[in-house]
């Protein structure tokens, strides 16, 4: 599918690009506190809201690439049709849960903070911009399990970067 080749390089790039500054503000971070004795104050808090960044974009990611964790002692003693079904199975489940869980409650807890006006402690932006990497991600990982169930319908089989664990 073209279009997941696109979500991935933007994934990719994005990824990429907030681990390269989340390194950096660590960096300057040591050298702030050690080196020249003077902490920055912002450095701390940016750093967690890059990794909780980082964490869920590639988290979408890493489904999209097949890297995820994924239990398969028991389906890989099926039937192939019936590994089939099961991995459409699964991934209507990923749906439901991308669905629920991450894009309608990360939707309520974003719309919750930005209502309530929450705002950072050090960087004194919105809460609510942090918590949008949610929905974003479930919104990823719904792409991601669609485009799959799709290719496993068409192919009749199962992808073949699943891992087995």
């Amino acid at each position: 599918m073209k279009a997941k080749k696109y979500v991935d390089l933007l994934l990719e790039i994005v990824v990429c690009t907030l681990l390269v500054v989340l390194v950096l503000n660590v960096l300057w971070q040591v050298i702030s506190r050690f080196v020249i004795g003077q902490p920055s104050p912002y450095t701390d808090e940016l750093a967690g809201f890059l990794l909780i960044w980082v964490g869920l974009l590639g988290s979408a990611y890493a489904a999209g690439k097949k890297q995820h964790l994924a239990i398969t002692l028991l389906s890989t003693k099926l039937k192939a049709e019936n590994q089939i079904r099961v991995q459409v199975l699964v991934n209507c489940l990923i749906v439901l849960f991308a669905v629920f869980v991450m894009v309608v409650g990360g939707v309520n807890l974003t719309y919750l903070t930005l209502y309530l006006n929450q705002i950072s402690s050090a960087l004194k932006i919105p809460i609510g911009l942090i918590y949008m990497v949610i929905p974003i991600s479930g919104l990823l990982i719904i792409f991601y399990a669609v485009e799959d169930i799709f290719v496993i319908l068409k192919t009749r089989t199962i992808s073949s970067n699943t891992h087995n664990s």
